[in-house]
């Protein structure tokens, strides 16, 4: 038995590795998987029965459509409720750039802000369902 599965089985609190998904209720899929390809690189996939999400690295996020929510969701799933942050390797001169030639508003920053591991670098933006989208760098 792993370290992990000793500690779970000894009633240790359970130790979480990553995030491999998180979910996204959108009024658009389309316009969505486009903002999120063309603005911020990610990859959309198609998945199961008609499903939908936008990979990048080795996570990804599930769209799903406000008018057509599945079953086994979040309580009050809602376009415009997410708070995102997203780490990139590029210098936020950059990101800044790229998101003019975009024509993406910036809404803060750039400027310094607490991340998981340290303090980052981060400019803010809104996406079609008007979600916070911070994207940073260490």
């Amino acid at each position: 038995m792993s370290d992990a599965g000793r500690a779970a089985s000894a009633g240790a609190p359970i130790s979480i590795a990553r995030l491999d998904h998180l979910v996204l209720t959108v009024a658009d899929i389309d316009r969505t998987c486009a903002f999120y390809t063309r603005v911020l690189g990610m990859e959309v996939l198609r998945f199961g029965e008609g499903r939908t999400a936008l990979r990048f690295g080795q996570q990804k996020i599930n769209l799903h459509a406000a008018d057509n929510i599945p079953g086994l969701v979040a309580d009050k799933p809602t376009p415009g409720s997410g708070d995102l942050c997203f780490i990139t390797e590029l210098p936020l001169a950059e990101i800044v750039a790229h998101l003019g030639r975009c024509g993406v508003a910036i809404v803060a920053g750039p400027g310094p802000r607490a991340g998981a591991i340290g303090t980052i670098q981060s400019v803010y933006i809104r996406d079609p369902d008007m979600n916070l989208v911070e994207i940073s760098n260490y």
